[in-house]
């Protein structure tokens, strides 16, 4: 029988004496807790026992220990859709198995302990779903995430994990534990996004097109201008570049959210909505809608949201300066990143309704200019904001699909700059309280327009409404088609048909919500049925004609005295500088009459080189007929009209080799332009490329050639820039092929 024997190293002795002669079994387990390991004895002297591989003569040493972890990053990204990310770290979705290889110190062995432990946030906590401990050799799941091991060669084995469709968003730090042994490693963070390809996931989109155009493609466009001249304007979303998913990422971590809400692709919205512009020193882009950008980049000069998100990764400093489409840009581009099927809309005559009562308020004098201290309310040219596409569980039945999400800061929501999600469903009906700021974004794209005319009458105020728009506010609403460069009208998603009865209905359902009975009605006119202002987009430095059409009960002939007051003023409405003000008295007969008003070059010439911005003239016109004292009044809003320039770049090039653009412009415009250049820009190239030309004279032909070097294949997006004093861009863009 073998008494008080302990181990040293392989030898097995008995205290006080060899066990030599002693009866012993013929093999005895000297090792309880590795049942694998035996000392052979049979009879001999212990030195001959046989001890496994795994066991040396150092103590502690046949621990497992694991050397490596490799994130199988290239098979891993083309099945999570996530190859195309310059990043150092693996990225992955949601919801998706994806696999790892683990390079040990040994063969795993039945008794080894291998736990994978994936963390997130500060304190990471089992409780609070921030710390996931998978064992892949037991059937369980911890928090629905799942581990299993796939493959044991050797020293290596390949684990498959599957997070739950419902992960918090966001960076791990992955820690494996082999016992004692705990493998931490700065090397091993992985991202983790939504996932549209995956059914259980909130932001699931059906369609493989649709996900290729609002999570794959990395460029696009804005839809600028008027609603009678839309303008095109090329915009790189960029969400595969250099730091930018590091960039979204860290937004995630600088945001209110705590990590728990970062599984809920409806609060990530509503955070990065605020975390886009700068407030309180937080935040990554200073809006200015001044006109003077002397310290800083003027919006109109960006063409893409990579440059913006990468400085302000690199710096930790907001960048300067954005208005809205560039605000949308960037919100685009970091739900891209983060899975969130994105898109960005334009709303032509946008209203801004500060009262939130569904109405936007313009109060004029009798010349027709506009009360800056009385309108609070604006009409916009044109806004821009981004649609984001998820089920929305935390409503009722309904409002899933496209929500409309805005980061450019006009109200605050909750104490916040913030806007949205609105579910457009919501919109549509009128639903204004369902969450969240559906009554704003209502007002946006459906509000019922006012002017009011303030008289002055014996010294006192008075106010007359002159003019009831039903159908002026939220025109054109506009997106980039799926998979084409052309745009998509989507005002049927926003609202029903101006002037239908279902349209109507859905007003008189908003107010009876916000407990309001429209107190304003269309003012009663008794020959005066209709005014319109047309004007069509003129040549800069051209004369801009305004034709005033009236339309009456009666064909009698009558006298209307025209006012008119123009100004230059932002795509906001915000004032720049006074042109003039025009007045005509006319003779009119007929029912349908015309009057026409010429405003002349050199009113708005002048202004233009204060602006640092795409101009707009504003023309607010009255009519009165002079015998009934009958008062109407338009607004029209005219943009400029600029020559195209030729571009000459071959469809195919290769990644290393030097890639020719040549521009021609011919100036036909009756101004010279000054400090004219030409620039260069693609995802598929290192960095923007510039060309200066100086002054261009009338009539003047000018050709410019660029030259760059391509570094990334697939087929890249050129745009090609002209920008002057007068003219602040003109555009045009070209796939070309880039090959190895």
């Amino acid at each position: 029988m073998v008494s008080d024997w302990k181990l040293m190293g392989v030898w097995a002795e008995q205290e006080g004496e060899q066990a030599q002669g002693s009866s012993v079994p013929s093999s005895v387990c000297l090792f309880p807790s590795f049942p694998s390991a035996f000392v052979l004895i049979n009879g001999e002297h212990p030195g001959t026992s046989f001890v496994p591989e795994a066991m040396s003569t150092e103590r502690g040493s046949w621990e497992l220990k694991v050397l490596l972890v490799d994130f199988l990053k290239q098979e891993n990204a083309v099945s999570h859709h996530t190859w195309e990310f310059q990043t150092s770290n693996p990225v992955f979705r949601r919801g998706q198995v994806f696999h790892l290889r683990l390079v040990l110190n040994q063969p795993l062995q039945s008794y080894h302990e291998l736990k994978l432990e994936f963390s997130t946030g500060p304190k990471p906590s089992i409780a609070k779903h921030t710390l996931v401990v998978l064992d892949p050799r037991t059937p369980s799941d911890h928090h629905n995430w799942q581990a299993t091991l796939q493959n044991e060669s050797g020293k290596e084995v390949t684990v498959a994990v599957t997070s739950t469709p419902n992960a918090i968003l966001g960076k791990y730090q992955l820690h494996v534990k082999t016992g004692k042994h705990i493998l931490k490693s700065e090397e091993n963070i992985l991202y983790l996004l939504c996932n549209p390809w995956c059914k259980e996931d909130t932001v699931f989109m059906p369609d493989e097109d649709e996900r290729k155009e609002y999570i794959l493609n990395d460029t696009g466009c804005h839809y600028v201008g008027a609603a009678r001249s839309i303008k095109y304007k090329p915009w790189n979303f960029g969400q595969f570049e250099k730091n930018v998913l590091d960039c979204c990422i860290s937004l995630l971590t600088e945001s209110s959210l705590k990590p728990t809400d970062r599984r809920d692709p409806v609060l990530v919205c509503r955070a990065m909505s605020a975390m886009i512009h700068f407030e309180k020193g937080q935040g990554v882009l200073v809006g200015n809608w001044t006109g003077d950008y002397q310290d800083g980049t003027a919006p109109y000069k960006w063409t893409g949201s990579a440059p913006i998100l990468q400085q302000y990764y690199s710096t930790k400093q907001a960048v300067r300066f954005g208005q809205c489409w560039v605000f949308a840009g960037i919100l685009t581009t970091v739900l891209r990143a983060l899975g969130i099927p994105a898109r960005s809309v334009t709303a032509f005559d946008s209203a801004h309704d500060t009262e939130k009562n569904l109405t936007v308020d313009t109060y004029v004098n009798e010349n027709g200019e506009k009360i800056t201290n009385m309108s609070r309310d604006s009409v916009w040219n044109f806004h821009v904001w981004t649609d984001a596409w998820m089920k929305r569980p935390d409503l009722p039945k309904g409002y899933d699909g496209w929500q409309a999400v805005d980061a450019t800061p006009q109200e605050r929501s909750q104490g916040v700059f913030c806007c949205g999600p609105s579910p457009l469903t919501a919109i549509r009906k009128g639903d204004i309280f369902i969450v969240y700021d559906t009554r704003f974004v209502f007002s946006e794209v459906n509000g019922d327009r006012l002017i009011w005319l303030v008289k002055m009458v014996n010294g006192q105020e008075e106010l007359h409404i002159i003019s009831m728009e039903t159908t002026s506010i939220g025109k054109n609403i506009s997106t980039k088609a799926v998979g084409q460069d052309r745009r998509r009208d989507i005002t049927y998603e926003y609202k029903y048909p101006e002037g239908s009865p279902e349209e109507r209905q859905v007003m008189d359902h908003a107010f009876l919500l916000l407990s309001s009975e429209r107190e304003h009605r269309r003012p009663v006119k008794e020959n005066f049925l209709h005014m319109s202002v047309q004007s069509d987009d003129a040549l800069l430095g051209n004369p801009v004609n305004f034709t005033v059409i009236l339309k009456r009960k009666t064909a009698a002939l009558q006298n209307v005295n025209i006012s008119g007051s123009f100004e230059l003023q932002l795509y906001t409405g915000k004032k720049v500088a006074k042109l003039c003000d025009l007045n005509k008295t006319s003779q009119i007969q007929g029912q349908v009459s015309e009057v026409t008003l010429t405003l002349d070059s050199k009113t708005y010439i002048n202004s233009l080189a204060i602006l640092d911005d795409e101009p707009v003239i504003r023309g607010f016109i009255i009519a009165e007929i002079v015998e009934s004292k009958e008062i109407m009044a338009s607004e029209v809003f005219v943009s400029f009209q600029y020559p195209e320039f030729s571009v000459e770049l071959p469809n195919t090039g290769r990644v290393g080799q030097l890639l020719v653009c040549n521009c021609i412009f011919r100036n036909t415009l009756a101004i010279p332009l000054t400090d004219v250049k030409f620039s260069l820009e693609s995802l598929g190239i290192s960095s923007l490329q510039t060309s200066e030309h100086g002054t261009v004279q009338p009539g003047e032909t000018i050709q410019s050639q660029i030259k760059c070097i391509p570094i990334k294949t697939g087929p890249k997006k050129f745009i090609i820039k002209l920008s002057s004093k007068q003219v602040k861009e003109i555009n045009a863009q070209k796939i070309v092929l880039i090959t190895k």
